[in-house]
């Protein structure tokens, strides 16, 4: 019964599907979980990139004080009550006049948990390009230029390889189309896909507290916490399971994200997939030995699934974080 539900699991989260966060596996020392709250203490970002048929890329042209009359992808910051897709489609409104819907993640940038900023690949559905007569607080104007030849001068040049990635993924996807999952979560976590593989055959990390689960992490608001990647609440659990000091630990990207937004859930959980394996390989080929009774390697025995995962470990089929 057991296996069968994290078969299930498993296959939801590589599906991007997503699933309810019920609990939580490791939380930073000496700290209560905080909820997550935007404009408290999360700032959660969304960023459009457009590719028409042209190549050409949708810019808008600053309106702030402090970058007025630079150019800039279509983005701003995530307001409360807002799902992601509606940050994103509101922006773009506000600052192109367009409406649009979003294609996929292109990836996550993060500086900690208490800034995350979502890059999605978009397209347009509807609207009129905002020109400069329309200019107001939002922007002074939009339009649509070569993606090899951007207008200057550019408010940030962190743009620059978002532009080459969309283009890349529209050329030969590396990933498979993967967009939010509208699921409340009151935490910024992360749910662990953490395999082992040898010869074909993949282990997979599970929580035993509670039903057997895929496990989950919590990111802390500690100054240590707020000034490390988010992959630190990755390698604490993992400290708390297993003996790091022989082990590498590469956190691949992402397979999913859940995050509702709605009632003061403001949490957001990213479906992470890391690989767990020994430095000095020789024969082990069973994954490393687990401290304690709240964790166990659970083998992957079906095909299909052990066939999924190795695809997507092979290829880094994932949504790449911090590229």
């Amino acid at each position: 019964m057991a296996s069968e539900g994290l078969a299930g699991a498993l296959a939801a989260v590589l599906a991007g599907r997503g699933l309810r966060v019920q609990g939580c596996d490791s939380g930073p020392a000496g700290e209560p979980l905080a909820p997550a709250r935007l404009r408290k203490n999360v700032c959660y970002v969304v960023l459009a990139v457009f590719l028409n048929e042209q190549d050409e890329v949708l810019l808008i042209q600053e309106a702030k004080k402090e970058c007025r009359g630079s150019w800039y992808l279509p983005a701003g910051r995530m307001e409360p009550g807002e799902t992601i897709v509606e940050a994103l489609q509101r922006e773009v409104k506000e600052e192109a006049g367009l409406q649009c819907e979003p294609l996929t993640l292109l990836t996550v940038e993060e500086r900690g948990p208490s800034w995350i900023r979502f890059v999605f690949l978009a397209r347009c559905t509807g609207g009129i390009l905002k020109t400069s007569e329309e200019a107001d607080a939002e922007s002074l104007q939009a339009g649509w230029y070569p993606r090899t030849s951007l207008p200057t001068p550019l408010r940030a040049h962190d743009i620059l390889h978002l532009v080459e990635l969309a283009a890349q993924h529209r050329q030969r996807a590396r990933h498979p189309l993967i967009l939010p999952q509208e699921l409340p979560c009151s935490l910024v976590c992360q749910r662990l896909v953490a395999t082992f593989t040898s010869v074909q055959t993949v282990w997979v990390l599970v929580g035993t507290v509670g039903m057997p689960h895929l496990p989950i992490t919590a990111c802390g608001f500690t100054p240590v916490e707020q000034r490390a990647s988010i992959k630190m609440a990755v390698l604490r659990l993992l400290q708390e399971c297993l003996t790091l000091q022989h082990l590498a630990v590469e956190t691949k990207g992402l397979l999913g994200l859940q995050h509702l937004g709605k009632n003061h859930t403001d949490g957001v959980c990213l479906d992470v997939l890391v690989t767990v394996a020994f430095r000095n390989p020789g024969i082990q080929n069973e994954p490393p030995k687990v401290r304690g009774e709240s964790f166990f390697w659970w083998k992957v025995t079906e095909e299909d699934l052990q066939s999924q995962l190795l695809q997507r470990l092979q290829e880094s089929s994932v949504v790449p974080v911090n590229i």
